[in-house]
C-alpha cells in the first residue's frame, strides 16, 4: 500500500510539472492567434517564428553569450577551485565567501549593482557588460561543482606522478585534469544553462540592439500571447532534448569503449 501511494503521488508530482508542457505543444499547432480558443491544426506559425529577423538575432546573441560564458567561467572557475584546494591563499575564507556570495543574493541586487558599477564606470551597456555578468554569476557554480570533484580525489595519484619523473604541468595535464574532465564538463554546462536561462542580470545589462532570447521573448508576451511563443518554447524543448540525448549517446559510446579497452588490456 506504501509502495502503490509513493506511485502515486510521484505521478501527480510528474504530472503537475510536464501536462503544462504538453499543452504548451500542442497550442502551438492551433491556427488561431488566441492560444486559448483551438480552430484547427496549422503550422502556421512555426513558419511566422521562421521569419522572425529579431527573434533569430536574439537567439545568436544568447548562444553566443552562454557560450563564452561556459568557456571563461570554466577556466577561471578551475584555476580557482585549484588554487583554494592545492594551496594555502592568504584570506582564503574571504575569497569563498565573495566567490560563493553571487549564489545567495538575489539577481536583483546583482543586476542593479552591475549597473551602477558599469554606469558608473562608463561602459557602454550590451554584450560585453551581459558577459561579464554572467562569468560573475558562473563563476561561483563552476568553482562549487569543481571543488566537490576535487574533494573526492586521491592527491596520492598526482603526488606518484611526480615521483615516476613528470614535471608539475604533465602531472596536472596526465594526471589531475583527466581526473577534473567530469567536474569541469559538469562545470561548463551549468554555466551555459544558467547564461541562456537568465533574464534578470540581462534585463538590467543590455543595451540597444542587443537583446538575449529571455528579453526578446519577455517583449513579445507583452504585446500578448500567439502560438508563436508556444511554437518557440517547443522549437527550444525539441532542441533541448536532442541536446540531452546527444549527450547521453556519446557518453554510453564512451562508456563502452573505454570497458572495451580496459578488457582487451585484461585479456593482453
Amino acid at each position: 500500500m506504501k509502495n502503490w501511494k509513493l506511485k502515486a503521488y510521484g505521478f501527480l508530482i510528474y504530472a503537475f510539472l510536464y501536462i503544462p508542457i504538453l499543452v504548451l505543444i500542442i497550442l502551438s499547432f492551433n491556427e488561431n492567434r488566441q492560444s486559448s480558443v483551438w480552430t484547427s491544426f496549422s503550422l502556421k506559425w512555426y513558419g511566422v517564428l521562421l521569419q522572425n529577423e529579431a527573434l533569430w538575432e536574439a537567439v545568436w546573441h544568447s548562444l553566443v553569450v552562454a557560450g563564452w560564458t561556459a568557456f571563461i567561467g570554466t577556466v577561471l572557475g578551475t584555476l580557482t577551485a585549484l588554487g583554494l584546494a592545492r594551496s594555502r591563499v592568504p584570506g582564503r575564507g574571504l575569497i569563498e565567501a565573495l566567490l560563493y556570495l553571487p549564489m545567495i543574493l538575489p539577481d536583483i541586487v546583482l543586476g542593479v549593482g552591475g549597473l551602477i558599477f558599469f554606469s558608473a564606470m562608463g561602459f557602454t551597456l550590451g554584450l560585453t557588460t551581459i558577459l561579464a555578468a554572467h562569468v560573475g554569476m558562473a563563476l561561483s557554480y563552476v568553482v562549487l561543482v569543481l571543488r566537490a570533484r576535487l574533494a573526492g580525489m586521491d592527491q596520492a595519484l598526482e603526488d606518484a606522478a611526480r615521483d615516476l619523473g613528470a614535471t608539475p604541468l604533465q602531472a596536472f595535464w596526465h594526471v589531475t585534469l583527466p581526473l577534473l574532465a567530469p567536474g569541469i564538463v559538469a562545470g561548463a554546462l551549468l554555466a551555459f544553462t544558467l547564461s541562456l536561462d537568465d533574464f534578470v542580470l540581462a534585463f538590467f545589462m543590455t543595451g540597444p540592439g542587443s537583446n538575449t532570447l529571455p528579453i526578446h521573448v519577455y517583449s513579445m508576451l507583452k504585446k500578448g500571447l500567439t502560438p508563436e511563443v508556444n511554437a518557440l518554447s517547443t522549437v527550444l524543448l525539441a532542441g533541448t532534448g536532442l541536446a540531452v540525448w546527444l549527450f547521453q549517446s556519446l557518453t554510453a559510446v564512451g562508456g563502452r569503449q573505454k570497458a572495451k579497452k580496459m578488457e582487451g588490456e585484461l585479456t593482453s
